[in-house]
């Protein structure tokens, strides 16, 4: 069987095969066929990136944290170091939360809740408080509003079949927008098509934020629930959640907040929030994959039924019925992901000695300038979202964007792009719709490429990514 080097280095020839050709690599997006280019690959692939304007090193965060990643020490088969730019997708996982999660199974590997013996207690110790951690780490009231998931979409799907099932009827009305993540919208729409409810979807400013006065006008009496990002993984933009909630609890409808793009990177406090109900994915906050969480405020919880019944779950079990324990049990069946519970508190741990004020303000700073080189070094590109460097008219201050940014350069393939930034340049950023297939209809296009960084990416990071980007534009043949 060949090596996974030999197949990469099949996969590198034939990626440049196909450009030379005038090829394209994806058969999504548009082909210009101008994809020829008088720059040779052996001078693109051999030259070190070499930035014109070279900047001082970025804040102190990530010279602190950098070495904590050892991931980021990597280089691709071809020797070159890896860049990486796709924490909006997921993040990588600093030595404390490898280590917590190792450790677990080193020292504490046991079921958790049901046993007596040292290990169990040890494991449920450790499980329990790492719930607790996670109901710090977003200010939540009581540990037991945190139920433990896979991820944010089970979160979600969660609240559906739980309080859907409850409280939406025939006719009701479930308000969303166009910019959601598809798991924003596929529970909503199966909830719907069960109950006979109706899905309204607000759309985009002259921003490219979530249209609050189209809100104000679509929410009525017979809106039941209001679903929303908190940050958007495509346009970047923060939601004004204070306007979101009053204009939602003037019908008395339940408000929903897809926080898996701001629990990472910014101070979040369910108390001051106002939603009923947040989720997120650990592995976009440092954590590991397969956990995520939802909060929702106990009242709330208390009132749902169980979704999945098994053990965990239960108070007591007869032949003929059961009856279920109190949240946030109730909604827990089976055996949990323990070990990636409590390494996901190793990273709310992680993320809490640094100070998301201080990640916040941070990635505020790499975003903007992230958006700005683009706009500076990249003919006709278009950036999608909220311009940072332009003052919000609702604030008096500059638009707060994700440290991510969204964009196409007109007349080339956004896969491309991507392609051979990782082929030849060892730069990793992601490409296609991002699961936001509405939104990219919306905005006229069939994917975007996207770049997003997190506390550990320097400027340097960035200066790499616009030289590596200018030099394959010139590579398929675009002027730059």
């Amino acid at each position: 069987m060949a090596s996974l080097a030999a197949t990469r280095a099949n996969a590198h020839a034939t990626c440049l095969s196909s450009f030379r050709r005038g090829g394209a690599l994806s058969t999504s997006g548009r082909h210009n066929g101008r994809h020829n280019s008088l720059v040779s690959f052996r001078s693109i692939s051999s030259e070190k990136t070499n930035t014109a304007a070279k900047t001082k090193s970025s804040s102190s965060l990530s010279e602190e944290v950098r070495n904590d990643f050892p991931i980021l020490r990597s280089e691709n088969d071809f020797g070159m170091p890896i860049v990486y730019l796709d924490s909006a997708a997921t993040s990588q996982k600093p030595l404390a939360v490898l280590n917590a999660h190792a450790q677990f199974y080193a020292t504490a590997n046991a079921n958790v809740h049901r046993g007596v013996h040292y290990l169990s207690a040890k494991a449920t110790d450790a499980y329990e408080q790492s719930r607790a951690k996670v109901g710090k780490f977003i200010n939540a009231k009581t540990d037991r509003e945190i139920v433990f998931t896979r991820n944010a979409s089970e979160s979600l799907n969660l609240i559906a079949n739980t309080w859907g099932e409850t409280n939406i009827k025939e006719g009701d009305e479930i308000v969303l927008s166009v910019a959601e993540h598809h798991s924003n919208i596929v529970p909503w729409q199966l909830l719907a098509e069960r109950k006979g409810a109706v899905l309204k979807f607000i759309g985009l400013d002259e921003n490219e934020c979530l249209d609050l006065e189209e809100l104000e006008r679509t929410v009525n009496a017979r809106t039941k629930l209001v679903s929303l990002p908190h940050v958007s993984n495509v346009l970047g933009f923060t939601s004004d959640v204070e306007r979101i909630v009053k204009t939602a609890k003037s019908v008395n409808a339940t408000v929903v907040l897809d926080a898996c793009q701001s629990v990472p990177h910014m101070p979040v406090d369910v108390q001051t929030l106002g939603a009923d109900f947040i989720v997120a994915s650990g592995h976009k906050m440092c954590g590991p994959t397969g956990i995520g969480f939802l909060w929702g405020k106990y009242d709330v919880l208390s009132e749902m039924p169980p979704w999945m019944g098994g053990g965990e779950m239960i108070q007591d079990v007869y032949l003929e019925k059961s009856t279920y324990a109190p949240p946030p049990g109730r909604f827990e069946a089976g055996t949990p992901a323990i070990a990636e519970a409590v390494a996901l508190g190793a990273a709310c741990d992680y993320l809490s000695k640094i100070g998301m004020d201080r990640v916040h303000e941070f990635e505020l700073e790499l975003g903007a300038y992230l958006y700005s080189e683009l706009l500076k070094n990249i003919p006709n590109v278009r950036i999608y979202g909220p311009n940072p460097l332009k003052v919000n008219p609702q604030t008096g201050k500059n638009f707060e964007r994700a440290s991510l940014a969204a964009f196409n350069v007109d007349g080339v393939n956004c896969s491309d792009v991507c392609t051979l930034l990782d082929q030849l340049h060892g730069v990793g950023c992601r490409s296609g719709h991002h699961c936001t297939q509405p939104l990219h209809r919306h905005l006229d296009v069939l994917g975007s490429a996207r770049a997003s960084l997190y506390i550990y990416n320097t400027k340097e990071d960035v200066d790499k990514f616009i030289e590596a980007l200018k030099e394959v534009l010139e590579f398929l043949g675009e002027p730059v």
